[in-house]
């Protein structure tokens, strides 16, 4: 059953560690080809994309790939599918694991976007970054319903803030302090979100971002990951979402 007022929901992540945390929380984790959420017309699955989607009644899962352009791409497919069969998704949350800022968004913990922000799309001048914006060019945020941000985060303890989407992952601590300054609410930092959302908005979706915290965003130490802290935190508060999502309508907001 889909979502009421909402249609089917669709789960973009990254890679298929990540689809498989959130399928977990429905307890469904059998997998499709990419064809059953493409479309046959959409011919075959792109060579260097994670296969295979889940299903769970309102909500489709899908391993997208990695960074921003390869999600863009992917999700763009999923949703002209959708739409030339005449069943639209209703709603796309890219989902996944990322690095937090601290100690505001501690390892384990959940964030969940009221801006999602491309951090390095733009130039680099003289006087320090510029965003594509100041150039004339399009756009380096979206924001996701306020009101339903508001509601996943009540529902799951999640804390909000931006998350930026970077396709360099940061391993410096003066690349850290630089995307603080330049986006101080930033709480997380991921590869795809800025990507999703861009899929989302050309098709009139509304779009949320959710990531659990694996990693500090700072000096690239593998010892402080938790990567399965993170996945389980991810199957966790996706295990809270289905009333929010069921009882939340996009035209109320």
């Amino acid at each position: 059953m889909a979502a009421a007022g909402l249609g089917q929901v669709l789960l973009a992540t990254a890679v298929p560690v990540e689809r498989d945390a959130v399928a977990r929380a429905f307890g469904v984790l059998s997998s499709q080809p990419d064809e059953a959420v493409l479309g046959a017309a959409a011919g075959p699955a792109h060579p260097f994309r994670p296969g295979g989607t889940t299903a769970h009644g309102w909500a489709e899962v899908i391993a997208v790939g990695v960074g921003p352009a390869l999600a863009a791409a992917c999700t763009g497919s999923v949703l002209t599918a959708a739409a030339l069969q005449g069943s639209p998704y209703g709603l796309v949350v890219s989902a996944g694991i990322g690095g937090g800022f601290q100690p505001e968004a501690p390892v384990g913990s959940l964030v969940v976007a009221d801006e999602i922000v491309a951090a390095d799309l733009g130039a680099e001048t003289e006087d320090g970054f510029v965003p594509v914006t100041e150039l004339g060019f399009g756009t380096v945020a979206h924001q996701p319903p306020a009101d339903l941000v508001r509601r996943v985060a009540d529902a799951t303890g999640a804390r909000t803030g931006a998350v930026l989407t970077v396709s360099t992952v940061t391993g410096t601590a003066a690349r850290a302090a630089a995307l603080r300054d330049r986006h101080p609410t930033a709480l997380a930092e991921a590869m795809e979100g800025f990507g999703v959302a861009e899929a989302a908005a050309a098709h009139g979706v509304p779009v949320l971002e959710i990531r659990a915290i694996s990693n500090p965003v700072g000096p690239r130490d593998r010892a402080a990951w938790r990567i399965p802290d993170a996945l389980a935190a991810l199957t966790e508060g996706f295990g809270k979402l289905a009333p929010v999502l069921e009882s939340w309508n996009r035209h109320d907001c």
